[in-house]
């Protein structure tokens, strides 16, 4: 696939929806902010949703990451891979080696490297330096592949990083596989998503041999985040469900290599790694279902969608027990977070995935924003929140400091660029991405999710504070 124009594929495979026909509450500016930027901020009543998936206004204090970063996000949770990244050394600080993923598996996992290109490098190439430092890497780490990542710099300079990577292979043995993740090839950091996907799929996926096992999934677009992984494989294994690869949170390379073997793909994060879904049906046969294990009645849902996939019948009365149960010990909570307002503003799948969990707890999502997200992302939270609310789209630290200054949320779910924000303000804060300690997915996590929101709401230092 030609990935040589960024911003084409990134509209080829991420294609705008025609929002013309949808319904738009038009009302009052909800904040104050620039003119080109107000269109951002809609308040949403029928199937409307503000403009989003375009450049940010230049000057901006955007949240946004880039292709590479996108690309990172897929692939640096391999466990056993390096991932060495071709640019200047701040290029390797956007990585999954301070984030909050966990491996079982391997002391490598997290260990990325950079070539650390500098000025000499731009003016006479990159490319002895990067073919020297994938050897040191081997030497010293011996890992299963390494992934070699693009950056701005070296696709400016025009570094040949697949000639490099060939060069690589044949005196290593090992796999050297090029990621062309230049940043600068779209607005959107989801084309990195597709990017590392394509990798996967013409440089891992199929390259290896095991035989099929009848009941047997690919988690596709899950990373592990605190351990959310091990809860699902465990509900996934009591339902006698085998998990062939999770792509790619606490996987290895052996682990990928052989998922086209797997009977089913379910899909976790849609945004990150639906593509890759679609492209295993089309290449392999395997049929692929969205699930969501984040709140109670989502993951009972996708457990009873998966074993009727499988023709498990008696395992539903099983989901349905252990949902019942879960909603009762959840009830303490729900007692003393009912009616409480929350505001989300996370990636484009969170940002609609989590509106059912906090409706178990009783709370109700009066706004939801993405940093990247597309016009599916809006029409999904409309969807699942069935009210109206505020939808917001890549908004800048003063603009997101206005929205949660005149609608006062009593939470805050984002990451933790927005954290101390939120603190500021007084408003209580929920880091759902990679800072956190516990698990949320599945039942057992959603207890850990209920106790982390209680905590957050209802802590005694916000009487202290003026509001």
């Amino acid at each position: 696939m030609n990935h040589s124009t960024g911003n084409s594929s990134s509209k080829q495979k991420f294609p705008e929806t025609n929002l013309e026909n949808s319904r738009v509450c038009h009302m009052d500016t909800l904040i104050e902010t620039l003119p080109s930027r107000r269109e951002h901020f809609k308040r949403s009543c029928g199937g409307g949703g503000p403009r989003c998936n375009e450049a940010s206004v230049p000057g901006m204090v955007t949240q946004r990451s880039c292709v590479y970063g996108g690309a990172r996000v897929v692939l640096m949770p391999i466990t056993d891979a390096a991932h060495l990244v071709h640019g200047p050394v701040g290029c390797a600080a956007c990585t999954w080696d301070i984030r909050g993923s966990r491996s079982s598996k391997s002391d490598l996992y997290r260990t990325g490297f950079s070539t650390d290109l500098e000025e000499r490098d731009v003016v006479f190439g990159g490319e002895d330096k990067l073919l020297k430092c994938i050897l040191e890497v081997d030497e010293i780490y011996s890992p299963s592949a390494i992934f070699v990542y693009s950056t701005c710099v070296s696709g400016v300079i025009g570094d040949d990083i697949t000639a490099v990577c060939r060069t690589a292979e044949d005196k290593t043995g090992k796999w050297v596989i090029p990621v062309q993740s230049e940043g600068f090839r779209s607005f959107n950091k989801s084309l990195g998503h597709q990017l590392a996907c394509d990798v996967l799929l013409d440089h891992v996926i199929g390259r290896g041999n095991a035989e099929t096992v009848e009941r047997s999934v690919n988690l596709v677009g899950e990373f592990n985040v605190a351990g959310d992984l091990w809860e699902i494989k465990r509900l996934l294994e009591e339902m006698g469900i085998e998990v062939v690869a999770s792509i790619t949170g606490d996987s290895t390379v052996a682990a990928i290599s052989v998922a086209h073997t797997a009977r089913l793909n379910l899909v976790q994060c849609s945004k990150s790694s639906g593509y890759l879904a679609e492209e295993m049906e089309r290449r392999y046969g395997i049929p692929h279902i969205n699930v969501n294990f984040f709140g109670i009645r989502e993951t009972m849902d996708s457990l009873i969608s998966i074993s009727e996939f499988f023709g498990l019948e008696s395992a539903e009365s099983q989901i349905v027990r252990m949902a019942k149960e879960t909603n009762r010990e959840v009830a303490r909570y729900r007692s003393v977070l009912e009616g409480k307002t929350v505001a989300i503003y996370v990636g484009g799948n969170k940002a609609w995935s989590l509106i059912r969990a906090f409706e178990d707890l009783g709370m109700d999502v009066i706004m939801s924003g993405t940093q990247n997200g597309i016009p599916e992302d809006y029409l999904k939270i409309i969807e699942k929140s069935g009210r109206e609310l505020i939808l917001f789209d890549d908004a800048n630290p003063l603009e997101l400091s206005r929205l949660l200054n005149k609608y006062r949320p009593d939470l805050l779910v984002s990451g933790a660029k927005e954290k101390y924000l939120s603190y500021k303000l007084g408003i209580p804060f929920c880091e759902f991405n990679h800072d956190r300690i516990k698990p949320f997915s599945g039942f057992r996590g959603f207890l850990n999710f209920a106790e982390e929101v209680d905590k957050s709401v209802n802590s005694r230092v916000w009487k202290l504070t003026s509001k």
